[in-house]
């Protein structure tokens, strides 16, 4: 199944993309996209529903994040070994976690904000994995019992903030914006081998990201595992498991985005992304 949300940013409503990808209203089956709608029977319940019979939406409604009630927004880096070779980064021994704030989260195409002083934006196109039921401390045999799907995620950040000012990652990543998630949240029934996904992401129509998740350092299974033992996950979070290369700060010279640019991102079979950045201007 293709789950999302659509409709106005705090007014989205749950609905399902069918097979002719019209989208149908689920908002008479559930509240929204969240908690035990997300769980195993939750999921089922849907999927033996007649598409057919929902009501269809029209026109093209605004995207939301395809879930939402959400704890953590959890990010892994430097977890593509291609991806850390083009930083000059060794290969990490474990997983490296850090948060990304639950006010970076927003639609799959709304536009980036480009923050107030900010002269390194970058992007990173990334794999989520939405949890689906209560997982802590749980074993990796058992950690794909706890998921519910995947998404395609910028993980957008600010490098100045994140690698000049302190050491700290999570003040280059939180800002607002900085977390288109969607367009849907694809079953992972519907995902054969989520390590062996091709992703890409162009800016402003050239290729800059051209990878797969075959190059991932720590697997999916692994990282919902690992990141259980230190983060009790709830249904709906988001776990971001790194980015291929290609980032603006490993090209040569680097660069970073501006106003007025388009990101366009992809991962094989959870969709298409586009973000138009903007200035800041609060």
């Amino acid at each position: 199944m293709k789950l999302l949300r659509y409709g106005p940013a705090g007014a989205e409503k749950p609905g399902m993309l069918d097979a002719s990808g019209t989208i149908r209203d689920l908002s008479g089956v559930i509240a929204d996209l969240k908690g035990d709608a997300l769980s195993p029977a939750g999921l089922a319940k849907l999927a033996a529903l007649d598409a057919s019979k929902l009501p269809a939406v029209s026109g093209n409604p605004r995207l939301g994040p395809p879930v939402t009630g959400l704890t953590n927004f959890i990010c892994i880096g430097l977890n593509y070994a291609d991806h850390a070779a083009e930083t000059g980064a060794a290969i990490p021994k474990e997983p490296i976690v850090f948060l990304k704030s639950l006010g970076a989260l927003c639609g799959p195409n709304d536009d980036v904000i480009i923050p107030k002083g900010s002269v390194k934006t970058d992007w990173e196109v990334e794999l989520a994995v939405i949890i689906g039921s209560t997982a802590k401390c749980v074993s990796e045999d058992a950690a794909m019992d706890h998921v519910a799907g995947y998404a395609v995620c910028n993980d957008v950040s600010e490098r100045e903030w994140q690698i000049e000012r302190g050491g700290t990652w999570d003040k280059g990543k939180g800002c607002d914006t900085f977390g288109p998630l969607g367009p849907w949240l694809v079953t992972k029934d519907e995902i054969a081998d989520p390590q062996d996904l091709a992703m890409t992401l162009d800016v402003d129509g050239q290729r800059m990201q051209n990878g797969s998740t075959r190059t991932m350092i720590f697997g999916v299974r692994h990282l919902v595992s690992y990141v259980s033992h230190f983060i009790t996950l709830h249904p709906g979070d988001v776990i971001s498991t790194g980015t291929p290369p290609g980032v603006g700060l490993g090209q040569k010279p680097p660069m970073f985005l501006k106003a007025g640019q388009v990101m366009k991102l992809s991962i094989q079979g959870l969709g298409e992304q586009t973000q138009r950045t903007v200035a800041y201007s609060g």
